[in-house]
């Protein structure tokens, strides 16, 4: 499998080691430095670049007939721009806030759990995300995606880095030199805490599933989540 790596930070370099172990081959590498490059050459694009060229990059992939998977997070607003280019080019995208196996686990647990705690008016919800300093939006796509999660299921209609509220959720962004990623989704009362944890040990699990997802998405045409690749939930 040809692979082009739009964003070859750390990220990039984790995923190029784990494709090159697994016998495929990177034909393109795109950092701040490329001016230009033919995305055509790749069979399949991995974008871990940064939030103001991730829809840039998609759009080249999509407009090119190339599949591609996305792990840069705070671009979503055009997310739904991004779909409807892949369904009016028939093309492949998948977007994750995270590729590991474990979070994405997670993300079910925190479903089932948030459908248990409904009912359970006592207790007070909060996230805490913990990442390196490297990493430039806060707070993380994983912490949106589980107290988007958690909105859908519940009486809770937000959540905020800054504003507290009755029906919004409060995430807490620490940004901590070494520490690749960790999430903490707390439900706190009086008497006691539940609470749900994942912490990823280094990079080489986002590599592995972002890898992994570039495997399983050639030859399919649609819109995708790890839950497709991963088949749960």
């Amino acid at each position: 499998m040809k692979i082009a790596l739009l964003g070859y930070g750390r990220m990039g370099k984790e995923i190029e080691q784990i494709a090159l172990d697994r016998g495929h081959t990177i034909v393109v590498k795109v950092d701040e430095n490329t001016t230009s490059y033919n995305i055509k050459e790749a069979d399949v694009a991995i974008d871990f670049s940064i939030p103001s060229a991730a829809v840039s990059n998609i759009s080249n992939c999509l407009n090119n007939n190339v599949p591609v998977i996305s792990g840069t997070t705070g671009w979503l607003e055009n997310y739904d721009t991004m779909v409807k280019l892949c369904n009016e080019k028939n093309g492949a995208f998948l977007y994750a806030s995270n590729f590991s196996l474990g979070v994405n686990i997670v993300f079910e647990i925190n479903k089932h759990l948030a459908k248990l705690m409904k009912a359970q008016k006592q207790y007070a919800l909060e996230i805490e995300e913990i990442h390196h300093t490297q990493k430039l939006d806060a707070p993380s796509g994983t912490a949106i995606s589980l107290a988007e999660d958690i909105n859908d299921l519940t009486d809770y209609t937000s959540w905020s880095l800054e504003e507290r509220g009755e029906k919004i959720i409060p995430i807490t962004s620490k940004r901590i030199e070494g520490i690749p990623g960790t999430h903490i989704i707390t439900y706190r009362s009086a008497e006691d805490s539940i609470s749900l944890n994942h912490t990823a040990n280094s990079r080489k699990g986002f590599a592995l599933g972002a890898v992994i997802a570039a495997e399983w998405i050639i030859g399919k045409t649609g819109v995708f989540s790890m839950k497709d690749v991963l088949n749960i939930g």
